[in-house]
């Protein structure tokens, strides 16, 4: 399968999902629309060389987002934990991933 480009990523989309020996992490991307898209297009840029998968969905209900702790737009949440917030710069969501990886 071809190396997809940095993107805008769709609801349900695993990045580098031709690999199904990397780990699976899951997680919820909360926010507005505009910025949780710039989110995840960095996300796609940051991390496709990474020896991961990544699958998340969009969640734009703010009460969701205050039920779960999230205070900043948009916030990447994983594993039930508040893993990115804002919207972060490529070098520091790389950063975060690699350190995710290592443990």
């Amino acid at each position: 399968m071809q190396e997809i480009a940095c993107h805008t990523m769709n609801e349900g989309e695993i990045l580098n999902e031709s690999h199904p020996e990397y780990p699976l992490y899951e997680g919820v991307l909360y926010g507005d629309r505009v910025s949780t898209a710039k989110f995840s297009k960095r996300l796609s840029c940051s991390i496709k060389h990474l020896p991961l998968r990544l699958k998340f969905h969009y969640e734009y209900d703010t009460l969701k987002a205050i039920e779960n702790g999230v205070t900043k737009s948009p916030t990447l949440i994983l594993n039930g934990d508040i893993f990115l917030e804002g919207l972060t710069q490529a070098e520091e969501i790389t950063k975060a991933f690699e350190q995710l990886s290592k443990q």
